[in-house]
């Protein structure tokens, strides 16, 4: 089975809810994430929580994204 974000919503600074596909739900902390030129927009706090549900997982109006397995790893910051 593939690795999809089913749904997310905005927690707060730069922490998101997703739900994925195999039943786990987890709030991620993206700050220490945002890393490189096309994440650079993403560091300020209003434009981070504008993201959409693309392609299975999280992207912003740049097209900034992050895999659905690489949010799946990170550790949950609730």
């Amino acid at each position: 089975m593939f690795t999809e974000v089913v749904k997310a919503e905005y927690v707060e600074r730069y922490k998101i809810r997703l739900w994925f596909n195999n039943k786990v739900t987890k709030v991620v902390d993206l700050l220490p994430s945002l890393k490189g030129i096309v994440f650079e927009p993403l560091k300020n706090v209003d434009y981070f929580r504008r993201f959409t549900l693309k392609y299975n997982t999280i992207e912003w109006e740049n097209g900034a994204d992050f895999a659905p397995e690489y949010l799946l790893s990170l550790p949950d910051a609730s």
